[in-house]
């Protein structure tokens, strides 16, 4: 639950994995096994499409392809 709460106050996996002493696939497989047991589908997908404008806004320089 540590892990959980670090993450979603905006840690990094590695940060995470790092500060708890354990790997980053750990830290990531507790996060996934977190979401796929308490947030429905359209939460899930609403977050990571969220996470994506906010990645795509702020980047400065346009893609090519």
């Amino acid at each position: 639950m540590l892990a959980l709460r670090m993450y979603v106050e905006g840690s990094s996996q590695r940060s995470i994995a790092r500060i708890l002493k354990v790997s980053p696939q750990s830290v990531s497989n507790w996060i996934n096994a977190y979401v796929a047991h308490s947030a429905s589908p359209s939460q899930a997908q609403s977050a990571e499409l969220d996470e994506l404008y906010t990645f795509l806004k702020r980047k400065k320089t346009k893609s090519t392809s």
